[in-house]
Formats: C-alpha cells, sequence, structure tokens
C-alpha cells in the first residue's frame, strides 16, 4: 500500500514538472513566434528601407535592457572588441585614443610600439588611412581601421599643433600589461598596481613585480586596485592565492543551474603568506578587484583600505550564438569566504515606472565574521578597515572629468611650454586660472547635467522669446560657478 501510494506521488510530480516546462517551452516558441512575425510584417510594410542586421541589433540590446548593464548581445565587430577587452592582445599601432569629429586623437603612445617608434605623440589625430577621410565616420568603424594582423601596413595622414605628416607605419602585435607601473615607496614597501584583470596575464606580472621588489628588499606590499573595473575570475583567484595558503576557499559562485554554481578554492603554495598587505580599492574598483579584496579581508590577511567599493557582485559569461555572434549573460551572483554578497544594485526589483534601481545597502544587510571574529557586513561593495577622506564630486566635477577639457588643455598648455618633468613639476595658482580661463573661453563640451536638462526644458518651451534673457543670464552664471 505504502509503494502504490509513493508510485502514485511520484508520477504526480513528475506529471507537474513535465507540463511546467511544456508551458515555458511554449511560451518561449510563443514569443519567438511573435517576433518573427512582427519582423516580416515590418520589413514588407514599413514606409522606408530598414537595414534588418541593425533592427535586430537595436531591438536585442534594447530587450537586455531591462536585465542588467552586463548581460549584453555582441554581433561580428563587437566579438572581436569584447575578445581584445578581455584578452589585452591585438594587432595594433601601439596607443590609446578618444574619437572626435576632426578624427582620432592620441592620448598616450605605448613606449616601443609602432606608433612610438613613428615618433607619434599624445594630442596628435588622425585624419586619414590609406587615403580614407575619418572624417563623419561611426567610432566602431574607427576603431577597426587602426586594427588588424599584425604586419599589416597603414598609410596615415596625421595633425599635430606644428604640421601636418604622413606616417607609414606597421601593425604590430600589442600586448597590455595590467600592471603598467611598480617600485620601492621605501627602503621595506614596495607598491604594485593592477589595472586589471586580463585573463592569464594579470597574475604572471603581479607575481614579477612582487618577485622584482623582493630582490630589492621589499618586506611590506601596497597592493593598489582602486579604478580596477575587473575581469578574469580565474586571475582574481589565483592573486588571491598568492597570499593565503593551499586550498583555501576564495570566492562562491551561486546560479540558476548546478553548472553555474561552484567553489573556487587556491590551488597552489602561496608565493608569500606572511608579507605585510595593505590593498588599495576605491568606488571605481569592480568585480575581480572586489573578490581579491574580499577574500582578504575575510581571511585577516590584508589591511583594506581607501573607499567602499563599487559592488559589482554578479558573475557573466560568454555564449556563442549563430552567424559568429555572442551573448554575455550573466549567470550568478559571487560570495566572499565569509558567505558576503557584496551585489549593490538590485536589478530584479527595478522600479517599473521610474525604472530607478533599489540599493541593497538602503535595506537590511546581514552582518559575517572573518577569520580572527571581526564584524564585516553584505551589501554595498566592501568596505575597507580603514576609510581614506575623499573630495565630494559635485555635478560639475564629474562632467568635467567626463568630458575631453582636461586633455585639451593640458595639449594646448605644453605645446606652448614645451616637455613638462612631471616629477619637478607643481600645479600653480596661476595655472588654475588660466584653465578656468580656458573652460570660459573654448567650447569644450563640458556640459553638467542640470545643463543637459535646463536646455531640453528650454527646447520644448514654444515662447522662447519671453525667457530668452533670463536664459542667457542662466548660461552665464552656470560657467561663472
Amino acid at each position: 500500500m505504502k509503494n502504490k501510494r509513493f508510485f502514485t506521488w511520484s508520477l504526480t510530480i513528475v506529471i507537474i514538472v513535465f507540463f511546467s516546462f511544456q508551458s515555458r517551452f511554449f511560451e518561449i516558441a510563443k514569443q519567438i513566434e511573435i517576433y518573427n512575425t512582427l519582423f516580416k510584417e515590418i520589413n514588407m510594410n514599413y514606409i522606408d528601407e530598414i537595414n534588418p542586421g541593425d533592427f535586430t541589433d537595436n531591438v536585442i540590446k534594447n530587450t537586455l535592457k531591462s536585465l542588467d548593464p552586463y548581460t549584453n548581445f555582441y554581433n561580428e565587430q563587437d566579438v572581436e572588441d569584447a575578445r581584445i577587452r578581455r584578452e589585452g592582445e591585438y594587432g595594433g599601432i601601439g596607443v590609446m585614443t578618444f574619437y572626435t569629429k576632426r578624427g582620432v586623437v592620441l592620448t598616450e603612445v605605448y613606449k616601443g610600439f609602432p606608433a612610438d617608434l613613428a615618433n607619434l605623440k599624445p594630442g596628435d589625430v588622425i585624419v586619414e588611412v590609406d587615403g580614407q577621410p575619418l572624417l563623419g565616420l561611426e567610432k566602431a568603424q574607427l576603431s577597426q581601421m587602426l586594427k588588424g594582423t599584425p604586419g599589416k601596413k597603414l598609410s596615415l595622414k596625421v595633425t599635430s599643433k606644428k604640421a601636418i605628416k604622413n606616417v607609414e607605419i606597421e601593425l604590430d602585435k600589442i600586448i597590455v600589461n595590467p600592471v603598467p607601473f611598480f617600485d620601492m615607496v621605501d627602503q621595506e614597501t614596495g607598491y604594485v598596481v593592477l589595472t586589471r584583470f586580463i585573463n592569464r596575464k594579470a597574475t604572471d606580472e603581479v607575481k614579477k613585480a612582487i618577485d622584482s621588489l623582493k630582490k630589492r628588499g621589499m618586506r611590506k606590499l601596497i597592493f593598489d586596485l582602486r579604478s580596477n573595473p575587473g575581469g578574469s575570475l580565474f586571475d582574481a583567484v589565483n592573486i588571491t592565492n598568492l597570499f593565503i595558503p593551499k586550498g583555501e576557499r576564495v570566492v562562491d559562485t551561486r546560479g540558476k543551474t548546478k553548472k553555474n554554481s561552484r567553489i573556487y578554492k587556491t590551488s597552489k603554495e602561496p608565493l608569500d603568506k606572511e608579507i605585510p598587505l595593505v590593498v588599495l580599492i576605491d568606488d571605481r574598483s569592480a568585480s575581480a578587484s572586489e573578490i581579491v579584496s574580499g577574500a582578504l579581508q575575510d581571511y585577516d590577511r590584508a589591511i583594506v583600505l581607501g573607499k567602499r567599493s563599487f559592488g559589482k557582485g554578479l558573475v557573466q559569461r560568454y555564449y556563442d550564438l549563430t552567424y559568429g555572434t555572442q551573448a554575455k549573460i550573466t549567470i550568478s551572483k559571487y560570495y566572499t569566504p565569509s558567505g558576503r554578497c557584496i551585489q549593490e544594485l538590485d536589478y530584479s526589483n527595478r522600479d517599473p515606472k521610474t525604472k530607478k534601481v533599489p540599493k541593497f545597502s538602503d535595506g537590511e544587510v546581514s552582518s559575517f565574521k572573518t577569520k580572527n571574529g571581526r564584524t564585516v557586513y553584505d551589501g554595498g561593495g566592501v568596505t575597507p578597515d580603514v576609510s581614506s577622506k575623499y573630495a565630494d564630486k559635485n555635478e560639475s566635477t564629474k562632467a568635467l572629468l567626463k568630458s575631453r577639457a582636461i586633455f585639451t588643455f593640458v595639449e594646448e598648455h605644453t605645446s606652448k611650454i614645451g616637455i613638462i618633468d612631471s616629477l619637478k613639476y607643481k600645479f600653480k595658482e596661476s595655472d588654475f586660472e588660466m584653465f578656468k580661463r580656458f573652460l570660459f573661453e573654448k567650447d569644450t563640451a563640458f556640459v553638467t547635467k542640470e545643463e543637459k536638462l535646463f536646455k531640453k526644458a528650454y527646447k520644448i518651451i514654444e515662447d522662447k522669446k519671453k525667457i530668452e534673457k533670463e536664459y542667457e543670464s542662466l548660461q552665464l552664471k552656470l560657467k561663472q560657478d
């Protein structure tokens, strides 16, 4: 009788599960069919011609915005750009750039790479590539024109403050070093900065830097993760392993499926488990940076100093799709060894009307214990053991930093006075006054959020003449502020 009852219950559960899956798959198929029908009708009947690829690209990307900012779709071109960001290798000329109406502006030239060997300088503007003017091209097109297979030759037309020059240049394999700087602060204290967790490179470069500093007498280490946006999860685990013993838990990932849930432990003997260690973080230290700083804090292996970190406790994985496209999908949340999830924004409870995303740190947070019994909290990033005071950025400062005004000012200033010795140069009050005059006189695209909203409101008011004088007065005051 008991066996019969057990069989009946088991069969009932199987039937329920079967129909729930069947219902879900039917719903998915239904939505796909609706989109296909819509796309077909728009393509056939819309008054203007549409580009099917661009249309679908926009539909997908706008759909994914309802999830979180880390779940993305990559078309064939985007796939290559994403690979470069992950791996830090590409065929190029060795520069950092930004794009303007004039062309490609060089902001940094990597020493020893093709652009440096061709005597290109920060502030130079590439206006033509192989005879094709760059004026009016999209950012993605501009980026691709300076990349390709190592050995490929390009003819560049470059403008600078002094002259226009034609440059023949050959692409080379560009390898971005995630540890751009390390040195001794004093006779015993070393300093290593890691800018990104580039797959398979970050751990090796950090280890090389530490080994080099040890040979110079390092007995204490400052490890700088400020403004490090993260990257490879495996590098985060391996870098943590440099300082804690083999077999220790570094991070847990917990997802919807078993394959997306995993415990990551250290697998090697540490490089140095005794050296006094300070880890620097700020509000732009995210993801893998938070895994490292959170784990070292949980084991009381390091003093974490700085500002509360960004709070990205989500893990993504790349999936290959058809026709060379890819999707990067958030598959799990990660948890530090003490059990903390440091995710700040709760995307699953976004306000449907305002689209505002609530913060976990605004609600109740849970407490956890470190290895030595100290209390730490989840939600809202990694809170440092010692907080550094930073001046709060107002909207004007944020807008200024986002603009190219500072770079343009430095470019113009140095073109007049020549090369500056960064170790000896001091920014004087007269320099600051010169900078303020520059912002006032030049069109720097330095616009605050309030100014943007003000201009938008002004545009929709029909009777513009009535408020023209007030607008000009307010605009002048905003510039003065």
